[in-house]
C-alpha cells in the first residue's frame, strides 16, 4: 500500500479543509466541502483529480462545495447514513461501523454524534489518521447543536479510544480561543500550560495548530478528561458522573 498524502489548508474565516490522495491509484478525496474557490485551488496547486468527498456531516460550512464540485469532478460523495436527506448529491452513505476502502486505504466509520445528530468521522487505521469534523477539536470539541451532552460525551470517547498516535485532523482553526477557556478548569495541568504557550507563538505567526493527536488531547483536552480529580477539583464537581462533569465544561465554554 502506498503512502498516503495529506494536504490541509485554510478556507472560509477560520475553516480547515484537507485533501488526502494515493499516488498509486491517483484517487484523491476532500474531507468536507467547505469552500469550493479554496479547495479549486488546493487542486490546482497539487496536481490531484478530485475523485471523491467525504462529508462529516450536513452544517453548510461542509457541504458549501459539493454540488458544484460533483459537476466539475464526477466526484463521488460519502457521508453520514443519519443525514443523507440533508447532505448535498450524496452517493453513499455510512452508519457507524461502516466500512469502506479507498485506494487500498481501509476507511472506518465512526459514529460521532452531538454536533450534529449523525456527524460521523473517518479513520484510516493503516495511516494513522483520523478526521473529525466539528465533533473533536484542538484542546475542544464542537458546540452540542442537535445531540445531548450525554450523546457527545459518547461520541469522544469513541474517539479516545484510538491510539494515542493517531494524528486528528478538526473541521476548524479554534485552538487559542480553546486554549484560553481551557486553562481556566484545569489551571495546574502543566503539559497544558506549555501546550498554551506554543499556540500563541503559533498563531502570532499565523501558523495552523493542527493537526494535534489523540494522546495530546488526553494530556492536555479538558473536554476529554471530565475524570481528572484537577478538574473536578476546580468546578467542585468531586463526586458527579463523568458526563455531568463534561456537561459542565461544555456549558462553561458555550459562555466562556
Amino acid at each position: 500500500m502506498s503512502t498516503l498524502d495529506v494536504h490541509q489548508f485554510t478556507c472560509r474565516s477560520d475553516n480547515y479543509c484537507v485533501l488526502i490522495h494515493d499516488a498509486d491509484t491517483g484517487v484523491t478525496a476532500s474531507i468536507d466541502a467547505p469552500e469550493e474557490k479554496a479547495i479549486r485551488e488546493a487542486l490546482a496547486e497539487t496536481g490531484w483529480n478530485l475523485t471523491h468527498i467525504f462529508t462529516t456531516h450536513h452544517h453548510f460550512d461542509h457541504v458549501e462545495g459539493n454540488a458544484n464540485l460533483k459537476a466539475t469532478f464526477g466526484c463521488k460523495i460519502i457521508g453520514p447514513k443519519d443525514e443523507a436527506d440533508k447532505i448535498p448529491q450524496l452517493d453513499e452513505a455510512y452508519a457507524h461501523g461502516g466500512e469502506f476502502t479507498f485506494g487500498g486505504h481501509a476507511v472506518e466509520v465512526i459514529g460521532t454524534p452531538g454536533h450534529t445528530l449523525g456527524e460521523v468521522s473517518y479513520y484510516l487505521p493503516d495511516d494513522g489518521v483520523v478526521f473529525v469534523g466539528d465533533t473533536l477539536f484542538a484542546l475542544g470539541c464542537g458546540r452540542v447543536f442537535e445531540g445531548t451532552p450525554e450523546m457527545m460525551w459518547q461520541s469522544l470517547q469513541r474517539l479516545t479510544e484510538l491510539p494515542r498516535e493517531t494524528m486528528v485532523y478538526c473541521g476548524h482553526e479554534y485552538t487559542l480561543s480553546n486554549a484560553k477557556f481551557a486553562v481556566t478548569v484545569d489551571p495546574d495541568n502543566d503539559a497544558l500550560q506549555a501546550r498554551l504557550s506554543e499556540i500563541i507563538s503559533l498563531r502570532a505567526d499565523d501558523k495552523p495548530t493542527l493537526p494535534t493527536s489523540i494522546g495530546l488531547e488526553l494530556d492536555t483536552n479538558p473536554f476529554l478528561r471530565p475524570a481528572d480529580k484537577g478538574i473536578r477539583s476546580t468546578l467542585g464537581m468531586n463526586d458527579a458522573s463523568d458526563t455531568e462533569v463534561f456537561a459542565e465544561i461544555r456549558s462553561r465554554k458555550d459562555n466562556f
